[in-house]
């Protein structure tokens, strides 16, 4: 046999007690046995006469304290005790006392399932002989359990393991019945101008099912009904106390809330108390000392299945605006039965015993707690660092840490210290105008680095909401940082975006990685690249902004290219510093969609810097390089495929497929101070084979030139941008212009010699060209020679270029009318070139 000792209470009506007599008759040899006249007289006298102890929803409905458990049975009701009590047989009996309980409660009317001590008490104890002097031991500390309006102790309550709130429901949409009901009934009796205690109770709470239902209801009502009277706190009216008066005036101060629901609690049958203490509410400050201060406040306590819960009327009922110095109304179901550890952040009871902590806190930890309001354990947030609210900088840098279970977005404010604790809004716009501080957010946390700006004293507030809401962001803690020495340091540009690195909203928009973290970038040699992974095809406009670079420099500071699977963004720092690159995106498919903020990171810059003339050319595109847009275009295998590119020789050549044979045009620009001799386009020569083309370029001199690519995807339609590739030239020996071509120059022609456009005078060039189709290719000048077909269908000769006074045209005839179409020009150098 178990040396264990088996202790069970059971409280049963009559029925229930009869079927028990039964079964004992038939207990085996050796086993507890009642006398069925000592039982009979038991239930006559005692069980007939009380109703049984009303039970709990959820856990509370058939589980009993363990101090109440102790208590001795009835003297009515003898046990007899036997040395070899059979163990199985007792395990019986707890099942069968348990299923009789919960049937009998159930049938029973409302009216008569009222919390009774004296029934409580009434118990049948089964035990083992040689465990009745250690029972009878652990009762001498034991305390009875006193009757309702009697003065009860937390330890007299319970001496297992507690309760939490979620024990006892899930959330409060199980109470919406309760609630709806609680609120319509209280417009109607204030209405009527129902002042009774009682007469609201009643009504309030009628339908109620059980004693967490009244509570509700009773919680429910204060909250809703009665406002805290700010005047009567400031001192400029009389504060009301008495019950009568809380309600007649509808307002109260906390005394009012708490005496009110000590009273509604009475009239219901619950077991509450008043409990006094200071509190970080309204005028409390930050780091002041509570030691022989007389506390400020008063909140409730109330025993709920034979354990002690913490409530506070007067925070579910709102809050108070010190600076209009009115009450803003707004119901807080966080602070009915808030679990003792989340409940001492702001309360501290006056006697130990109501922190209902296994390991009480003293004083001067509650003082030094960092504050946290109801929202901040709502949104399921825990503190990293640091566990106090006073933070002293080292180096002239304090850190902040916040975990979440469920994504979240942050801001925060930095001001200089003020005494009151609740002063300022508690909510917060989606921006924040601080840059004295670096906040991030990764995965799972939140850190928020903070840089006074000089040495002081400053109040630090965070605000938060879940990652999908709209509405503002709400105050969640508060920290006080004390700066000795600031860092010396350059100006942070403001972040509009709350937070530095990934948004939390970037994976739902299609950020699957980035290249860059939320920590700093640290940019060598001026420049810098951000690659972002996509989980599908996205758009992307970037932001570079730095507090002495203005918008027009700083557009000229970005390129980016699209892939389908892959963002890139080019950035040129013109100045030391620090600089904000923000990034927004879209769905590539919806271009009706809004452009929405996916990340933002801090760069700094302070090494080398780019010189204003090596930034990018303006009216860049927002696409550069092949990527989404030229492969929906059909534009493929290009033989460059990142947006940049470097030539040292000043030339270079570009080649890709046009599978769908569109019409193109190609675009070479660059920031000119003056007008260029040779236009820019004689720059460029396109040369369209089947279906690869190649845009051959030789650029006039050292720069940065944009190169755009067009195409007509509809025919008659406009030139649409395909994509732009930025040409850095490091040579300072100008490339030759190519010849001038005009519209005749077809697909399929090729030009191999002369592929200079400004010929030397009095000199013989060769010519060499394809021209499919054509039926004679003459070169006309100050005369005009026919080049010969050869075995390569290739048409070439000797071409003397003349004088210089008249440039040489290459003309092709195709049809049989002998009319000759211009392909292109070349120009001649003129002779006299000196004075």
């Amino acid at each position: 046999m178990s040396a264990e000792v088996a202790i069970q209470k059971f409280s049963f009506p009559f029925s229930s007690a009869l079927s028990l007599s039964q079964h004992d008759e038939v207990t085996q040899k050796g086993c507890v046995q009642v006398k069925a006249l000592e039982l009979r007289d038991l239930q006559e006298k005692k069980i007939l006469s009380k109703p049984s102890p009303d039970p709990v929803i959820g856990a509370l409905a058939h589980k009993e304290n363990p101090a109440h458990e102790s208590l001795a049975p009835s003297p009515a009701a003898q046990v007899l005790l036997c040395a070899e009590a059979s163990h199985s047989a007792v395990l019986s009996r707890r099942s069968t006392f348990e299923k009789l309980t919960v049937e009998s409660e159930d049938q029973r009317p409302a009216a008569k399932r009222q919390l009774s001590s004296e029934s409580a008490a009434r118990t049948i104890t089964v035990v083992k002989k040689s465990a009745v002097r250690k029972e009878a031991e652990e009762q001498r500390h034991l305390k009875p359990k006193t009757h309702l309006g009697q003065k009860v102790t937390p330890c007299a309550a319970a001496t297992g393991k507690r309760k939490r709130r979620k024990d006892l429901f899930t959330n409060s949409e199980v109470f919406h019945r309760v609630d709806e009901h609680v609120i319509r009934a209280g417009a109607e009796l204030k209405e009527k101008c129902v002042y009774d205690v009682k007469t609201i109770v009643q009504s309030i709470t009628q339908g109620a099912r059980n004693e967490l239902e009244r509570l509700r209801a009773i919680w429910v009502w204060l909250c809703h009904n009665i406002e805290y009277d700010v005047s009567g706190y400031l001192g400029r009216s009389e504060k009301l106390s008495s019950p009568e008066e809380v309600i007649a005036a509808g307002r109260g101060v906390c005394c009012g809330y708490s005496n009110l629901c000590t009273e509604m609690c009475r009239e219901s049958g619950l077991e509450c108390q008043e409990v006094p203490g200071h509190s970080k509410g309204i005028g409390y400050r930050q780091g002041q000392s509570l030691k022989n201060v007389k506390s400020d406040h008063l909140w409730n306590a109330v025993l709920l299945g034979g354990q002690w819960f913490l409530l506070d009327a007067c925070w579910g009922a709102g809050r108070v605006d010190m600076e209009h110095e009115s009450f803003v109304k707004r119901f807080d179901d966080f602070y009915f039965l808030t679990d003792p550890e989340e409940f001492i952040d702001s309360h501290f009871p006056d006697e130990e015993k109501w922190q209902l902590l296994d390991r009480p806190i003293p004083l001067e930890e509650f003082e030094r707690r960092v504050f946290k309001t109801s929202a901040f354990f709502t949104m399921g947030l825990r503190l990293i660092q640091p566990h106090h609210f006073h933070i002293v900088t080292d180096g002239g840098e304090a850190n902040v840490s916040l975990g979440f279970s469920r994504p979240a977005t942050f801001t925060y404010e930095i001001t200089q210290h003020q005494d009151l604790l609740h002063c300022g809004a508690s909510e917060q716009k989606e921006s924040s105008s601080s840059s004295f501080g670096l906040l991030t957010v990764s995965h799972r946390s939140m850190k928020l680095q903070l840089l006074p700006p000089a040495s002081g004293t400053y109040d630090v507030k965070v605000f938060a909401r879940p990652e999908a809401a709209v509405t503002p962001l709400t105050w969640v803690c508060s920290f006080t940082v004390e700066c000795h020495t600031p860092r010396a340091m350059e100006e942070i540009p403001e972040n509009p975006f709350l937070s530095w690195g990934q948004q939390p909203v970037a994976g739902s928009l299609g950020i699957a990685g980035s290249s860059q973290g939320s920590e700093v970038a640290e940019v060598e040699e001026g420049v810098f690249e951000l690659a972002l992974k996509t989980s599908r095809p996205l758009m992307v406009l970037c932001e570079l902004v730095h507090p002495q670079l203005e918008a027009a420099v700083a557009k000229r500071c970005l390129a980016t290219q699209i892939q389908p699977d892959a963002l890139t963004c080019h950035v040129l720092c013109p100045s030391h510093g620090f600089y904000r690159l923000s990034v927004f995106v879209r769905d590539y498919e919806k271009p009706e969609a809004k452009f929405q903020n996916a990340a933002n990171f801090l760069l700094h810059c302070k090494g080398k810097v780019v010189g204003l003339e090596e930034l990018f050319p303006p009216n860049l595109g927002s696409v550069c390089g092949p990527g989404t847009r030229t492969l929906e275009a059909g534009l493929s295998k290009f033989s460059h495929t990142a947006a940049l590119l470097s030539t040292q020789q000043g030339k270079c050549n570009v080649t890709f497929h046009n599978q769908r044979d569109l019409e193109l045009h190609t675009v070479l620009s660059r920031e000119e101070n003056k007008t260029a001799a040779i236009p820019l386009s004689r720059h460029l020569f396109c040369t369209y084979t089947d279906s690869k083309v190649t845009v051959s370029v030789s650029l006039p001199g050292a720069g940065v030139y944009r190169l755009g690519l067009y195409a007509r995807i509809a025919p008659g339609g406009d030139f649409n941008p395909m994509c732009d590739f930025v040409l850095r030239n490091s040579c300072d020996q100008p490339g030759p212009a190519f010849p001038c071509v005009y519209s005749a120059w077809r697909k399929g022609s090729v030009l191999f010699e002369p592929r200079v456009g400004l010929l030397e005078p009095l000199s013989w060039v060769r010519f060499r060209v394809r021209v499919p189709g054509a039926q004679r290719v003459s070169v006309v000048g100050e005369t005009r020679t026919d080049l010969k077909l050869n075995k390569s269908r290739v048409w070439e000769g000797e071409v003397f270029s003349g004088n210089g006074l008249q440039q040489l045209k290459l003309a092709a005839c195709s049809g049989e009318s002998g009319d000759m179409a211009v392909l292109m020009t070349f120009d001649i150098k003129q002779l006299e070139r000196e004075v």
